[in-house]
């Protein structure tokens, strides 16, 4: 009988230096390991000069921890950690364009409140409906409003946090110190 690895979607977020050519760095990185991101989102963090990215990547626990110590030797990224199994709050962003008609605008008003979506925008033949939360609400809110004529759709990607107080790093500092120790790329 032969054993095949389990894959199973991981989240990773990383405190970054913010300065051009670290996405770059970071993306590069994963394509030499043969790696696809299923979702990339980029932002500021609490700490001036410093962005946060949150992955998500399919693999096994051993592959992704593999990455994970190769993401944390690049010399911009300051730590990196696997929040999979901690107790996260994720959530994304999508704004769907969607066909609209006099005769099908109430319907559709109808859903997009049954999701508390938003509409941003409303023309003759269109309506854009923005929604956030989890990856399965916006999935439900998009099946339902496939039947009407999806124009275009853009996902944030996920954004995740570990929740109480902790930031998410493996040492639970915010500045990326553990205890004033070097980590593994030479930050200190």
């Amino acid at each position: 009988m032969v054993q095949t690895k389990t894959t199973e979607l991981h989240t990773l977020i990383a405190l970054v230096e913010d300065k051009p050519g670290v996405l770059t760095r970071v993306a590069s990185m994963f394509r030499r390991r043969g790696f696809n991101i299923v979702s990339l989102a980029v932002g500021n963090s609490e700490q001036p000069g410093l962005s946060r990215m949150t992955f998500v990547v399919d693999g096994d626990d051993y592959t992704v921890g593999q990455v994970a110590k190769q993401l944390d030797k690049l010399i911009d990224v300051i730590e990196v950690s696997d929040i999979t199994n901690e107790r996260i709050l994720a959530r994304e962003l999508a704004l769907i364009k969607v066909k609209t008609t006099q005769v099908n605008r109430g319907e559709i008003i109808q859903i997009v409140n049954l999701f508390r979506a938003n509409i941003i925008d409303v023309s003759g033949e269109s309506m854009v409906i923005e929604i956030t939360g989890e990856e399965d609400k916006i999935n439900a809110l998009n099946d339902l409003l496939a039947p009407f004529g999806i124009i275009e759709m853009l996902r944030s990607g996920l954004v995740a946090m570990v929740r109480g107080k902790t930031n998410g790093l493996a040492n639970g500092n915010a500045d990326g110190n553990a205890g004033g120790q070097v980590n593994g790329n030479g930050h200190s």
